[in-house]
């Protein structure tokens, strides 16, 4: 079919209201709401919503589905359509392929260029769909693996962005950035790697503020409030939280507003205060319930926040302060906190249910759950599971350890990330 030549789906694409070109697009073809939600993985009453979304933000990873399902040109929902580019090879090629390394201390430019006829506005969306793809891969793939190819691709948006013709493209092209130098930090964070994380934390900020979104800029200082508070600074990551907020405003969605309740719990859990930390977990679970469970989770969050966030959280919040109550009482929650798909996550929670055991003198039981998070940590590369782990070794002293606690010692010795 000639989509080419729809002058409704042209107009509306234009207008950015994609989900009009996907509605449109679908009753030519004779398809219900339901049969192209099952095969987008969605639900008809999310297909209706997404189709009635008007103009505004769009999960770019659905639209991408939905126009392969539907066999329409990607740039009518605003992605790059590479075929027609003829560096299409040149691109996946520096899009894939890791190059050399930047400097030691990152920063993100986004300059200003002169107008150039042949900008293809897609171009952004197709390198945000990278992104939260390489986001993806991080939860079963080590950092170390992932760093050269995230930065190469940083690289490839800030040459990208040289050729952006006005201000509505350089701003789009700075979100963009700012969610690769995002990722960016967090791979650095797990790689143990503290300084270049907040280096690549603040430039994710300062891009996110060039976008004028505002509700980016609060996802990435979220972002550093976490950072901040899994590194013991939980007094800074409290202040980072409380920016966060200020700077979405009234117009806080529910996934915002349950994920800063869950940092601001473990920061006060850190900090050794139980009645705040149980007040956060409490709003954390209030805000949880009122996020939508059939639609795709908005950008730019990539994984949605459930009921196994907060079952994660309470147990590393009951870690933190010492109470194996918190981590031990109830173990549906527990089988629930260690269902994520996110291996490394995984990892970290378990170690925090071993530190619930071993608080409550279940010493075997203790280094058994450490040694089996400790050898998903080695395996994946992950420093931040290694250098917990170590953290949890020191919280047990003993002049005569068992056998399970010295093959732990023996493991932990061996590590070389």
């Amino acid at each position: 079919m000639d989509w080419t030549g729809n002058r409704q789906l042209r107009d509306a694409a234009r207008d950015g209201n994609y989900g009009r070109v996907i509605k449109e697009a679908r009753k030519a073809l004779g398809m219900t709401q339901r049969q192209l939600g099952e095969a987008c993985g969605l639900s008809q009453p999310a297909m209706s919503r997404l189709e009635d979304r008007g103009i505004g933000t769009y999960n770019m990873t659905l639209l991408a589905s939905a126009a392969s399902h539907l066999g329409i040109p990607p740039n009518l929902v605003g992605l790059a359509d590479y075929e027609r580019n003829g560096n299409s090879t040149v691109e996946r090629r520096e899009f894939l392929v890791g190059v050399a390394a930047v400097a030691a201390t990152p920063t993100l430019n986004l300059p200003t260029t002169q107008q150039r006829p042949d900008w293809d506005s897609g171009q952004a969306a197709a390198l945000r769909v990278a992104t939260t793809a390489y986001r993806r891969l991080d939860a079963t793939t080590g950092s170390r693996d992932l760093a050269d190819v995230a930065q190469a691709h940083l690289r490839l948006i800030q040459r990208v962005a040289t050729q952006a013709p006005d201000t509505t493209h350089r701003a789009r092209m700075a979100a963009v950035g700012s969610e690769a130098a995002s990722l960016a930090g967090w791979l650095a964070w797990d790689m143990a790697d503290y300084g270049s994380a907040r280096t690549w934390y603040g430039s994710a900020i300062k891009a996110a503020r060039s976008s004028g979104d505002l509700l980016l800029a609060a996802y990435q200082t979220g972002s550093l409030a976490q950072f901040e508070v899994e590194a013991g600074n939980a007094a800074e990551g409290l202040r980072l939280v409380a920016r966060a907020r200020r700077q979405i405003g009234t117009e806080l969605p529910a996934i915002a507003a349950a994920w800063l309740a869950s940092i601001e719990a473990v920061a006060h859990a850190t900090a050794g205060d139980e009645r705040a930390t149980e007040r956060a977990l409490r709003s954390c679970d209030q805000h949880n319930g009122r996020v939508p469970r059939e639609d795709p989770p908005p950008w730019p969050w990539v994984f949605t926040f459930d009921e196994r966030k907060v079952a994660a959280c309470r147990v590393t919040c009951g870690a933190r302060l010492g109470r194996p109550r918190w981590v031990l009482t109830s173990t549906q929650e527990i089988t629930t906190a260690l269902t994520s798909g996110h291996e490394k996550q995984r990892a970290l929670l378990t170690l925090d249910v071993a530190t619930g055991n071993l608080n409550s003198g279940r010493v075997d039981s203790a280094f058994a759950l450490a040694a089996r998070a400790l050898q998903d940590g080695l395996r994946l590369r992950s420093g931040r599971v290694v250098e917990r782990a170590r953290a949890f070794r020191r919280a047990y002293a003993s002049t005569t350890p068992p056998c399970i606690v010295r093959d732990f010692d023996t493991l932990l010795h061996d590590a070389y990330l």
